[in-house]
């Protein structure tokens, strides 16, 4: 059996705008598909396999037929903003088994105009019509503010430790020309921005856009003779987690966060110290807080002094959401794609912000409200 070393990352690519685009979701996921394609010098003729996932369950279908694709493997595995992650894990076992050659993984999705795609509503007869909603959960930054609360509660913090998150975060984005915030904001600033629903302001919250991004999986043997230097998946992982928010062990801490970087860590046969980059999903200043301690990058309640003390921030030990996150650069509701690319530009040399010597990089990403997570370490050189 092939490692999963043997499979690369070859075509990266996001659209050609993002913020307000008036292209519909599929138009956005051709178009950034077409973009990664020739990044790597491919064709659609030469993609057999199609990943893609959306509300429409559909969708690696329309993909394929827009582009005149005729796969013989697809994947429309929908976890929320994890999908396109679980996707790569996916696409690398296909590759390494011999179900296909090369993976298209295409996501575009209209956030901002809602145009050519059904939006998410849960119904009155819904899990959560029925346990969260009556309670004023009406989206993701009122559902995770109680979590938050306690998080910060039970690590000794306070919402500072949200602000030091944006103003950190906000120092990558200026230097990154397509990120939609990139003024410079104080810590002081972010606390007295507009209140969103406690303890989150408008700046600890992400951006809403229009955007789509792809990428191209095939074998490392095919990838020397591409266009693009190869980026090696050295280990993924996923997991599902409560079915609803509400219903975690542990508002404070996510066991899909820890079981899927448990299993990337140990299929990539690296320690979180071997990690020289990190891309942590931020629908939410709190997120990449959680997702540093359950990952194993610092124990448990020091994740406020860690970003605080500048670790994740230009010239830091670990450089995190380096192209300004979904806070500040793009968020179109399904984040994942946004941060692999990054990773991958990072590796590649390429990133707005480069960071030196990147070798290893990591992206996490959370799917739904913590119901699913999948991790995926990445590098510049095979296992």
């Amino acid at each position: 059996m092939s490692r999963p070393s043997s499979v690369a990352i070859v075509g990266a690519a996001e659209t050609a705008e993002i913020g307000t685009v008036a292209l519909s979701s599929l138009g956005l996921a051709t178009d950034a598909a077409r973009r990664a394609l020739a990044d790597c010098g491919l064709t659609p003729a030469d993609v057999d396999g199609v990943a893609s996932s959306g509300l429409n369950p559909y969708l690696p279908t329309m993909v394929a037929h827009s582009l005149g694709i005729e796969a013989r493997w697809v994947d429309a595995t929908m976890m929320g903003g994890c999908s396109n992650l679980v996707h790569l894990a996916h696409a690398v076992a296909a590759v390494a088994h011999g179900q296909c050659e090369v993976v298209l993984i295409a996501h575009g999705e209209s956030g901002r105009s809602h145009l050519g795609g059904p939006m998410f509503r849960p119904g009155p007869d819904s899990w959560q019509g029925q346990f969260e909603l009556p309670y004023g959960t009406v989206g993701p930054m009122t559902l995770l503010t109680l979590g938050a609360s306690r998080f910060l509660h039970d690590r000794g913090l306070d919402r500072t430790a949200l602000a030091h998150v944006v103003v950190t975060q906000r120092e990558w984005a200026a230097r990154n020309p397509r990120a939609l915030r990139r003024d410079p904001i104080t810590v002081d600033e972010a606390l007295d921005a507009p209140l969103v629903a406690y303890p989150f302001t408008r700046p600890m919250c992400c951006v809403t856009t229009d955007a789509g991004g792809a990428v191209v999986v095939t074998s490392a043997a095919r990838a020397r003779d591409l266009l693009r230097p190869p980026v090696y998946v050295l280990g993924t992982g996923e997991a599902a987690g409560a079915a609803m928010a509400s219903q975690m062990p542990d508002l404070t801490s996510s066991d899909a966060f820890r079981r899927a970087g448990t299993c990337a860590f140990a299929d990539a046969s690296v320690r979180p110290q071997d990690i020289d980059h990190a891309m942590l999903y931020d629908a939410t200043a709190s997120i990449p807080l959680m997702a540093l301690e359950d990952l194993g990058f610092v124990p448990r309640g020091e994740s406020g002094a860690f970003v605080a003390d500048g670790n994740t921030a230009i010239g830091g030990s670990l450089p995190v959401n380096t192209n300004g996150g979904g806070l500040n650069y793009t968020h179109s509701g399904m984040y994942g794609i946004y941060a692999l690319l990054e990773s991958i530009r990072q590796l590649r040399g390429e990133a707005a912000a480069h960071v030196e010597g990147v070798t290893t990089s990591l992206t996490h990403t959370i799917g739904g409200m913590f119901q699913a997570a999948a991790t995926a370490i990445l590098s510049t050189e095979p296992a």
